[in-house]
């Protein structure tokens, strides 16, 4: 196994990240799937980049980053996210096949199939510690601070305005805000006359990174940002 192969637990706190597709703290992954990332295992995703993780008073706090979904597309695309053994191992490697197959036939990417519930589903009943991390949960980024700081980033990147910069660079440069909030900030500044935003017009070259980076505007996934001087 190579040192940057998934063992696994990580995958299958990975999974449940991918499909939560938003963040969440340890006492919740506990409550809903009975598994936490925890110690060596938090440390070596957070090493590895696909998780980002903060302590919330007494709990942490995990999301998936923009290459941990791309590793969550590359695994599930190559078939290599392991699996257990016996009848569940069975279950979960047919569910991947079926998954993998979807998203190859109708081109969708991970984040088109799993998106945040914005439903209350806290539990009533749950205790005191989770409802506790639960209240405390990272505050989002308010859009028009995004904005001004994909602007800012844009700017690092292309070194003048008037460039094409492709999210997958752009992305990682924007702090510890989600996929989510980056996503709509980028259609919020779409609207901007002075930002154009068009999907890569070779698709064969784009990497794992770069088509998980994609923001769907219009049913299209967009690659590239262009920012003029106004």
């Amino acid at each position: 196994m190579s040192d940057n192969a998934l063992r696994l637990p990580e995958a299958a706190v990975l999974v449940v990240l991918m499909a939560e597709a938003r963040e969440i703290s340890n006492p919740e992954l506990k409550t809903l799937y009975g598994v936490t990332l925890d110690g060596k295992s938090r440390l070596r995703m957070n090493d590895m980049k696909l998780v980002d993780s903060w302590k919330e008073r007494r709990a942490f706090v995990h999301v998936l980053t923009d290459a941990g979904w791309a590793r969550m597309g590359e695994e599930i695309r190559e078939g290599t996210l392991p699996v257990g053994t016996g009848s569940s191992g069975a279950m979960v490697r047919a569910l991947v096949t079926g998954l993998r197959g979807f998203l190859r036939r109708d081109d969708f990417r991970l984040a088109d199939v799993f998106q945040p519930n914005d439903s209350d589903d806290t539990d009533v009943d749950a205790p005191e510690a989770e409802l506790d991390a639960a209240a405390h949960v990272h505050v989002g980024t308010p859009v028009e601070g995004l904005e001004t700081r994909i602007r800012a980033a844009y700017l690092e990147l292309a070194g003048e305005y008037g460039q094409w910069v492709d999210l997958g660079s752009l992305r990682p440069l924007l702090g510890d805000a989600t996929k989510a909030e980056v996503d709509r900030a980028l259609v919020q500044l779409e609207r901007a006359p002075d930002v154009n935003l068009v999907p890569q017009s070779n698709q064969k070259i784009l990497t794992a990174v770069q088509r998980e980076a994609a923001v769907n505007i219009g049913d299209q996934d967009k690659h590239l940002l262009w920012i003029g001087a106004l």
